[in-house]
């Protein structure tokens, strides 16, 4: 396998010598490696054997049976002055990729995966589908779950859901943006259809229950109210549908997606029972690499920050967008005084830290503008925290 120029990980094995290195059966000579240049080292524990990452600067050299990559237990290794793997930690290694990771293309989105909170039919993953309509979508136990799959890359994005028109926002995921270093790279505004789900060839009024996410009944009071049927609070919307159809119960009506009825052999009733027929749900599309800003569309920028208590703070600090013409699509402030919150910084280091008030924005501007630049420059003169979460493509379609 003849490796072209670029930045490798591999087991070497140390012969001695002290510059000596050997990759299986090549030998790499002298304080440069031969035509390799060390970028970082690591000693480990297994012998005398050291992951280095390193740079072909020749095409020609070729390595053969080249040993894998694997996550091994850090245990004290005994250094001395000449050691040149001397102060690396394995948290600034990347993680491994398997073969099959590094030849996936996703030009056409078909082996992308995708996870999200909840089970097949969920309103989620109806929003994961809009935005890659070709992707494999993986359901997760709970939003968390979604979150570390994409950073122990079982998967490639996620989707969650954070804020709907009629629910307001949805602070659990904000939180989540915090607490784990992964990137806004997209959005999606979803127009939610309730719909009442049934057993094929049960009627409307032979309902004597509905069962459905909390905030999907309380957003349907009047249909239900006019229907008179016990309300029956589920995990969410999809699951609701999933639990009618395997218990086969015919006096048990459900709130969830067309498509959801479709999946579980379930029939519509009725569509758009929801009192507000205008409900839309935005979601968010996270990734472990933040994209390149881009001028030539629409883009939004979402942050997060704080400020020191006093007269005026946060109404200066609204003014650096607009002082610059930027509009700002949303604005909210969490209360979080004697409450910590883990934030990680971008080693992906969680650290607990106290904060009065979070404040959360979002404004219509590319990262790639220089208004955007400077204001985010000005408002970080001011701002204890500030964090970008993001700059991505806006969706306009519902």
């Amino acid at each position: 396998m003849a490796l072209n120029p670029c930045v490798t990980m591999f087991y070497l094995k140390l012969l001695g010598g002290g510059d000596t290195l050997t990759l299986n059966r090549v030998k790499l000579v002298d304080e440069s490696f031969g035509k390799w240049v060390l970028v970082k080292g690591l000693s480990t524990t297994r012998g005398n054997r050291a992951l280095v990452v390193l740079r072909s600067v020749d095409e020609k050299r070729s390595v053969t049976e080249s040993l894998p990559v694997v996550d091994e237990q850090k245990k004290p290794v005994k250094k001395n002055k000449n050691d040149v793997f001397k102060d690396i930690k394995i948290n600034s290694l990347p993680k491994p990729l398997s073969v099959g990771d590094l030849s996936t293309d996703h030009s056409n989105n078909s082996n992308m995966r995708v996870s999200y909170k909840g089970v097949s039919g969920s309103y989620t993953e109806d929003a994961a589908l809009k935005a890659y309509p070709k992707c494999e979508t993986v359901p997760c136990g709970d939003f968390e779950d979604a979150f570390k799959a994409v950073e122990l890359w079982l998967v490639d994005k996620a989707v969650l859901p954070i804020e709907s028109s009629a629910g307001g926002s949805i602070h659990r995921n904000y939180d989540l943006l915090l607490r784990h270093r992964l990137h806004i790279v997209g959005e999606v505004q979803l127009s939610v259809n309730f719909c009442l789900l049934a057993l094929p060839g049960v009627r409307a009024e032979q309902l004597k229950r509905v069962i459905s996410h909390p905030q999907a009944l309380e957003l349907s009071d009047v249909f239900l109210s006019n229907l008179g049927v016990t309300r029956v609070n589920g995990d969410d919307t999809a699951s609701a549908a999933q639990y009618v159809a395997s218990k086969n119960l015919r006096d048990v009506g459900a709130i969830a997606s067309p498509r959801a009825a479709n999946i579980y052999g379930l029939s519509v009733l009725a569509e758009k029972i929801q009192d507000n027929t205008g409900n839309v749900t935005r979601f968010l599309v996270l990734a472990r690499d933040p994209i390149i800003p881009r001028t030539d569309k629409p883009f939004k920028t979402s942050v997060v920050f704080t400020l020191d208590e006093g007269p005026g703070v946060l109404f200066k600090a609204l003014a650096v967008f607009a002082l610059r013409g930027i509009n700002l699509t949303k604005i909210e402030s969490r209360p979080q005084r004697k409450k910590p919150l883990r934030v990680v910084d971008d080693s992906n280091n969680g650290t607990a830290k106290y904060f009065d008030y979070l404040f959360y924005i979002d404004f219509e501007a590319s990262m790639a503008e220089p208004r955007a630049q400077n204001a985010l420059g000005h408002l970080q003169e001011m701002a204890t925290f500030l964090r970008v979460l993001g700059c991505y493509p806006m969706d306009t379609t519902l």
